[in-house]
């Protein structure tokens, strides 16, 4: 098995030397040897990186990324928080899409004033993006 430099590592992976070392010492990823003071990993680490990096990507702490690794290092997936998250992300997006229509309406609105638009009136007393936009 041919071991991979930190160096190496953080090029291929895009993870800086910093957060590899990191992400060792709270028992993410595990260095097979040391040269000198250099770390060296196995090739499966950038599986697990990427792993990590998809994880924090949909809003996984780095705890609950750990969660997803089995004994042996390997991805072992909770499904069900797979489908959690990606109601959790559902529901944001569509917070953000009628955040996103709001701005483009206060943005677009032909009112002199944007006091004076009925539907930006709607959105400050509603206090919220749920209003009509």
């Amino acid at each position: 098995m041919k071991l991979l430099d930190i160096g190496e590592v953080a090029e291929r992976s895009g993870v800086a030397p910093s957060a590899l070392r990191y992400y060792e010492d709270l028992g993410l990823i595990t260095s097979a040897a040391r040269k000198g003071l250099r770390r060296q990993f196995g090739p499966e680490v950038l599986l697990q990186l990427s792993l990590i990096t998809l994880g924090k990507a949909a809003g996984f702490s780095l705890q609950e990324v750990e969660g997803m690794f089995g004994k042996d290092g390997q991805p072992d997936l909770p499904r069900d928080q797979l489908h959690e998250r990606a109601d959790a992300l559902e529901a944001q997006i569509r917070e953000l899409t009628l955040l996103k229509e709001a701005l483009r309406h206060v943005a677009d609105c032909p009112a002199p004033s944007h006091l004076e638009c009925p539907k930006f009136q709607k959105l400050l007393q509603a206090g919220s993006i749920t209003a009509e936009v």
